[in-house]
């Protein structure tokens, strides 16, 4: 009798083992993640493979695996990638990085991709844009502009090949601004553009015509009024009182430098950017100051950078922090919906707060809020 309960125990055992075993397994959430693995890129793909490792690690969770496939930044092998994923059950995946990688992404239907690029046109129906976007970042500007009631906004855009997409936040984010701009980023073009949009030779001549009207007057104060002209560039009222300038790096400081030139000064004007990701030179053109720009959480972004440094001794580019949150995200929404489902959470409204700030997700798009910080005497400055 003894003999037999064993048996039967031992039998019952194994089925709810088996069984629970299976249940895990399908349970699983099973994450591709398409990057480059070799290649030219391979060693952004590889930082980005290892912030997802540390999702994992933070979530402290044995339900989400990772699945890496090598893109090699190729659009072909992109997609060769992406059907593996597919055979083995996958219907999530974190990447492309490369807006170009993800054109043939369409014919792999059973799969939502969070491509890591900023870009939102021409988007395949089954890929979400996960990138720091135009309209994120307007819509932080436009926060800006209405908490300091800012009413003449002008928008300098450059003729480059991300021009659509800041029309495109534009039209979104629904900002207001009183006249946008677009130029060639040649710096003799530039300058000539930069004094046509501030009415700089009206001005200047302006200065000239009061001076000579001044030293014919009989005004018994004129030659101190004369004196303190000669200080100046220009009179005349600018038509605006914050200038947007989407551009980065050593083509926004050419297009401050001309602003400077045909005497426009940021403590007079409001001088806004786009997301210059903490660039530190920044700080140090103190004449362009203050300058203001949307971005994600400086701290945050700090304590990633830290604990990223300690587990694999470097420093991370900016998206591993987003590949990380992304891995925080999909695990978000597989609690909240069935697994077989999570392709669907992408058009539902769901919100989720990240290391990068907050997540909106809904309608297979992703906008981030951002703060907003300030560059003023050297110092970076969070305002919200």
């Amino acid at each position: 009798m003894i003999k037999i309960f064993r048996i039967l125990f031992f039998l019952v055992f194994n089925f709810i083992f088996l069984n629970g075993q299976a249940y895990t397994e399908e349970n699983k959430i099973k994450i591709g993640l398409l990057v480059p693995l070799t290649g030219d890129n391979a060693e952004l793909g590889k930082q980005i493979l290892n912030s997802t490792r540390l999702a994992i690690k933070d979530i402290n969770s044995n339900k989400i695996e990772i699945y890496p496939k090598d893109t090699q930044s190729d659009p072909n092998k992109a997609l060769q990638s992406a059907i593996k994923l597919e055979q083995i059950g996958i219907n999530i995946v974190i990447g492309p990085v490369f807006h170009e990688n993800i054109i043939y992404l369409d014919e792999v239907k059973n799969i939502t991709f969070l491509s890591l690029t900023n870009k939102t046109l021409e988007i395949p129906e089954n890929v979400v844009s996960a990138g720091i976007n135009s309209t994120s970042q307007l819509n932080t500007i436009k926060k800006f502009i209405e908490l300091n009631e800012i009413k003449k906004t002008i928008f300098l855009i450059p003729n480059l090949n991300y021009d659509l997409e800041i029309k495109n936040g534009i039209k979104n984010s629904k900002i207001k601004t009183h006249k946008e701009y677009f130029y060639d980023i040649k710096p003799t073009k530039l300058t000539k553009q930069i004094e046509e949009i501030t009415n700089y030779e009206v001005r200047k001549q302006n200065l000239y015509d009061e001076i000579t009207r001044l030293e014919k007057s009989d005004d018994s104060n004129k030659e101190k009024k004369i004196e303190n002209l000669k200080k100046r560039y220009t009179i005349g009222n600018l038509n605006f009182d914050s200038i947007i300038i989407a551009d980065f790096n050593e083509s926004l400081k050419s297009v401050v430098t001309s602003l400077l030139y045909t005497d426009v000064s940021p403590k007079e004007k409001y001088f806004i950017t786009f997301n210059q990701w903490f660039d530190e030179s920044l700080l140090g053109e103190t004449i362009s100051q203050p300058i203001y720009y949307p971005s994600i959480n400086k701290k945050n972004l700090v304590d990633f950078e830290s604990k990223f440094q300690k587990q694999f001794n470097q420093i991370p580019n900016h998206l591993s922090l987003l590949s990380y949150d992304l891995v925080g995200l999909i695990y978000y929404l597989s609690l909240k919906n069935e697994l077989s489902e999570i392709n669907k959470s992408f058009k539902k409204k769901n919100s989720f707060k990240g290391k990068i700030g907050i997540f909106d997700v809904e309608n297979n798009k992703i906008n981030h809020r951002l703060n907003f910080y300030k560059v003023d005497n050297g110092v970076l400055k969070e305002i919200f």
